[in-house]
């Protein structure tokens, strides 16, 4: 049961980015999200839903075009922290991303975000 609600507001904290319309980004966040999250992205350290809609409106607004952000992994949630890998795909053949995000809940709702975009290099021989 508990995968199931890491599940819910992982998949609609995902929903926020494929939005039809950028003023539903918010309330879609705050289903997902406390409103105190902790957000660890790629330009650092952030606090709250609005630095979070900061960070979805600008992947939202990407200079190739409105993208598409999917789960492609299961959820692996061991206790109160979980992860899950994602693809980011602009229109066209566009640029690609993916990536994996560890969220930890509190009360059925995401309250710290790690980003980590980008594959891992395997180590040198």
């Amino acid at each position: 049961m508990q995968e199931e609600t890491a599940r819910s507001a992982i998949d609609t904290f995902i929903s926020a980015f494929n939005a039809s319309d950028d003023s539903y980004v918010t309330t879609l966040l705050c289903q997902a999200l406390t409103s105190d999250v902790v957000f660890w992205g790629p330009l650092g350290r952030s606090e709250g839903i609005a630095a979070v809609e900061r960070f979805v409106l600008d992947i939202r607004h990407h200079p190739a075009g409105t993208g598409t952000m999917v789960r492609c992994s299961a959820v692996d949630m061991p206790d109160e922290w979980a992860r899950y890998q994602w693809v980011f795909t602009t229109p066209d053949g566009g640029p690609r991303l993916a990536g994996t995000d560890v969220v930890h809940l509190r009360r059925s709702l995401i309250d710290q975000i790690i980003v980590f975009a980008g594959e891992i290099e395997p180590i040198a021989s």
